[in-house]
């Protein structure tokens, strides 16, 4: 890598003519990245508006998704038994850095993972009696959540611009939705009479086959209509045309609607801009979106509406924020789609913790706690129940308890740092980390690829 880096450069000083003045930089020196804004600003706006009982539900995420990662590779393991080494090639989904291995993860949760050594002194891991419980348990609920995951799918390829969308961006939604392990290979054939495979130029698709007009009713129409009493909306066969439904907002008790900063005064929600956006009528994310202008506010709040309904499809309501960047041409979303997540403070909550910025739907949580809990997300908080965390069986007051719980989980507890600065965001500018779309997702690597590199 070295040599290779010299050679690029000296190719670059011999193409420059030899004018390089100074010190001699390699060509990402030459053509800097731009720097993503880190502006104090920028920082005392994202501390102002952190709703802790959703952090608190973001760190328990966070934690109880890197475990999965590990039982997930052991379960394709024969007898779910593998070498600890092998396991180390799990280390970036684990977000771990040097020296922490994948081991002192493991071992932070001896109820779900046992470790022994054989006689010829090599380590090995593997599933605890509890955990091999567990993913029966899990094999049971995923089946039986087939159909359930199969009408949100079918949904998903109705709201869609062409009614079709790339299987491997519908796998980011694998755990979001409740996806079976075996979705590209076995589930998507099971529902021949909603969706069917078909092979692009760029890859595979999964198409929509049969128009339902029972599903082209959103969320949102469903619950008012409960609220309501009006029955037939829900069975509404009608085709989906314009909505006028106000989207609920729900915001943090101590919350205001503005921030001085500088002396001067900034405002979260203006509530003649918020009355506005309530009253202005949109297109149903299941009506044709082809003929609206961009930056329009019928077309900002059709995007508000597709990520409502789409929010509303997740086990958790919530979603890894590029996970939904990666449909904006598929559903019709604005460029910016970031920004318009953040505008909405009160539909939308966007935690800026960590590496990855993940959006809730508010109106779906009473404090760190989701109102209303599948037999999915109760199996999660089992898993959770059995792991190192420390903050699992408490309520976390403060944000210097909750910073380091992760540490804690991967073997570096040192409490003593600065609780704030983990909270810090790594990169302000949230819409160029996304329009780039090169973000991996680091709680969830590809199973084939990781089969693929326990087999070498």
């Amino acid at each position: 890598m070295r040599t290779t880096c010299l050679r690029d450069c000296l190719t670059e000083l011999l193409r420059r003519g030899g004018q390089v003045q100074g010190r001699l930089r390699c060509p990402a020196q030459l053509y800097p990245v731009r720097q993503m804004t880190r502006g104090r600003s920028v920082r005392e706006r994202s501390k102002k508006k952190r709703v802790h009982a959703l952090e608190v539900a973001i760190e328990r995420w966070k934690v109880i998704s890197k475990v999965l990662t590990v039982v997930d590779a052991l379960k394709m393991e024969e007898e779910h038994v593998t070498p600890l080494k092998r396991l180390e090639i799990l280390r970036p989904q684990l977000g771990l850095t040097k020296p922490h291995k994948v081991a002192h993860f493991v071992r932070r949760s001896p109820q779900l993972f046992e470790v022994c050594r054989d006689s010829r002194g090599v380590m090995w891991a593997g599933l605890s009696p509890q955990a091999e419980a567990l993913v029966e348990e899990e094999a049971r609920l995923l089946e039986e959540h087939w159909h359930t995951a199969a009408e949100y799918v079918t949904r998903l390829l109705m709201m869609s611009v062409d009614r079709r969308l790339p299987i491997d961006k519908i796998a980011h939604f694998r755990r979001d939705i409740g996806l079976p392990y075996d979705f590209r290979t076995r589930w998507v054939h099971m529902f021949p009479e909603q969706f069917r495979v078909v092979r692009l130029e760029d890859g595979d698709y999964l198409e929509l086959v049969s128009w339902n007009p029972n599903w082209a009713v959103t969320e949102l129409e469903k619950k008012t209509a409960a609220l309501t009493g009006d029955v037939n909306s829900n069975g509404n066969a009608s085709p989906p045309g314009e909505l006028s439904l106000p989207f609920p907002m729900k915001f943090p008790p101590n919350f205001t609607s503005y921030y001085k900063f500088q002396g001067k005064v900034h405002h979260y929600v203006k509530k003649g801009n918020t009355d506005l956006f309530q009253k202005t009528a949109y297109l149903s994310p299941y009506a044709e979106a082809r003929g609206l202008t961009p930056g329009s506010p019928e077309f900002d709040k059709r995007a508000v509406a597709v990520m409502h309904e789409i929010l509303n499809f997740t086990l958790e309501k919530r979603l890894v924020t590029d996970h939904l960047t990666h449909f904006r041409r598929e559903f019709v979303m604005p460029q910016k789609l970031m920004r318009l997540l953040l505008k909405h403070y009160g539909i939308f909550y966007v935690s800026e913790r960590g590496r990855r910025l993940s959006v809730f739907l508010t109106e779906s949580y009473d404090g760190p706690e989701l109102i209303h809990k599948c037999p999915l997300v109760r199996w999660r908080e089992k898993v959770l129940q059995l792991t190192g965390y420390r903050g699992k069986n408490k309520n976390l007051g403060k944000f210097d308890e909750l910073s380091d719980s992760e540490d804690y989980l991967s073997g570096n507890d040192d409490s003593s740092g600065d609780a704030d600065s983990i909270l810090d965001i790594e990169s302000e500018d949230s819409d160029d980390i996304m329009d780039g779309g090169t973000l991996e997702d680091d709680t969830e690597m590809d199973l084939r690829d990781l089969s693929d590199c326990f087999s070498e």
